[in-house]
């Protein structure tokens, strides 16, 4: 059985549509689609699938939340939104944080990625240590992705979103790209895996993890020879996890 969304009104849905086209220009002018990405990951990837908490509805926004470890940098993408924000005042913190995520992943020339809008915002930050560790291993990434809901086909897929961006050493504890160009949302994060470590680009003990467990590699070596597989799975995944805890099962 299929979601059942909240109806949203007409004046709603023309602030989403603002929205998507006033965080497309930002994007644009900041080259920031990384960071946004982040910010739409991170809120939505403290959802507790068993207890029913956490998940994408607005706490980003709190200063509580941006003080966990795992979101150090994230209070710049909540002060660069908020001007965009302040024009939509409809529109809830949750919708908007997960429409940015959309919109960094199409505009650097990912997958569409479906967009519901609806989410209520929760009024208290979810409690800290709920985010993957870049350090650990795969029964780490599966026991926090498991416990938002997600599957071993979502991990690997959502790991391949590591195609935009780098990693800040006073953010992460690990300094560099991922991939070549880091600002084009394309398979390579997977091709650079398979190849070993190439001069200057980053993998995390979380990214070497996925080549060494016999469920993970395969679908690393899928997506690392078929984009068109990588963005079907990665835009199914992005999806779910933007609407984690949101609308009826």
């Amino acid at each position: 059985m299929g979601k059942s969304y909240p109806a949203v009104s007409e004046e709603y849905q023309k602030a989403v549509v603002k929205a998507r086209r006033k965080i497309r220009a930002l994007v644009a002018e900041k080259h920031c689609s990384p960071l946004m990405l982040r910010l739409a990951w991170h809120s939505a990837g403290t959802y507790d699938a068993k207890s029913k908490t956490g998940g994408p509805f607005g706490t980003m926004k709190h200063a509580a939340e941006l003080a966990h470890g795992a979101n150090n940098g994230l209070d710049i993408a909540v002060k660069l939104l908020e001007p965009i924000k302040e024009q939509v005042p409809i529109l809830s913190y949750g919708d908007f944080y997960q429409l940015a995520g959309v919109v960094a992943v199409e505009i650097t020339g990912g997958p569409e990625v479906p967009f519901h809008p609806g989410r209520v915002d929760k009024p208290e930050p979810p409690p800290e240590g709920r985010l993957p560790d870049a350090g650990k291993g795969c029964d780490h990434l599966r026991q926090v992705f498991y416990t938002m809901g997600l599957s071993d086909q979502d991990i690997v897929a959502l790991s391949g979103g590591h195609t935009l961006g780098r990693a800040h050493k006073d953010r992460s504890g690990y300094e560099g790209p991922w991939t070549s160009n880091p600002l084009v949302f394309d398979n390579a994060y997977f091709k650079e895996l398979i190849s070993g470590e190439k001069q200057g680009l980053l993998q995390l003990p979380s990214d070497k993890a996925l080549l060494a467990d016999s469920v993970f590699r395969p679908l690393v070596e899928k997506y690392a020879a078929d984009e068109d597989a990588f963005f079907k799975d990665y835009a199914e995944a992005h999806l779910k996890l933007s609407e984690l805890g949101f609308a009826d099962a």
